[in-house]
């Protein structure tokens, strides 16, 4: 440490830094808030007040890694040049951290409410998906007819996200065009035809 006193935001984002640095290097097991104050080089009663347990330190962190690596929204004016975009952007930045959540989260997973679903959504930062905003702006320019249900809008990234954790790599370029090109498109630009 510099010796200059953090104060504020500069304080916990320093803290929250560190304790994603200490998940990624030790994992869920060794993961407290003893560790955390060390490597962020704070006192122990400062994280206490912030975050009294183990667990509710990891959501922060969760959370403020999320929206640290939010994923941009892609505006290539059209919607399967946005969902390639979006997705090719998903598989590079996600595909380096699956094998991490599997390997150091295990005992997460034990907790109560500790669920992959639990842990994507704090990831997930608050407000529209990319994928809820590229399908607006596809509807507002005429592509697809009306905006489909949840489950097709988030069937790009759930078929992607499976692929990392089924193979623990990045998806092939091919499979991500297919997964958009043979699955989502016609499903999508489909949906609100015939009375559907």
């Amino acid at each position: 440490m510099t010796g200059q006193r953090r104060r504020g935001s500069a304080l916990e984002s320093a803290i929250l830094e560190a304790g994603w640095d200490q998940l990624v290097e030790a994992g869920y097991e060794r993961f407290t808030i003893e560790a955390v104050a060390t490597r962020s080089g704070s006192a122990r009663s400062v994280l206490y007040r912030r975050w009294p347990s183990r667990l509710e330190l990891l959501e922060a962190v969760i959370r403020h890694r999320g929206a640290a690596d939010r994923i941009p929204v892609p505006d290539t004016g059209t919607l399967r040049g946005d969902v390639l975009a979006a997705m090719t952007e998903f598989n590079d930045r996600r595909s380096r951290i699956i094998g991490l959540i599997a390997a150091r989260l295990g005992a997460y997973f034990e907790e109560p409410n500790g669920s992959p679903q639990q842990l994507r959504a704090l990831f997930i930062s608050h407000g529209p998906t990319a994928m809820e905003t590229i399908v607006q702006r596809a509807v507002e320019r005429g592509e697809l007819a009306t905006v489909p249900p949840d489950r097709i809008v988030s069937l790009p990234a759930d078929l992607v996200r499976h692929e990392m954790l089924m193979t623990m790599a990045a998806v092939p370029a091919e499979a991500i065009r297919e997964i958009v090109d043979d699955v989502f498109l016609p499903l999508a630009t489909n949906f609100g035809k015939n009375g559907r």
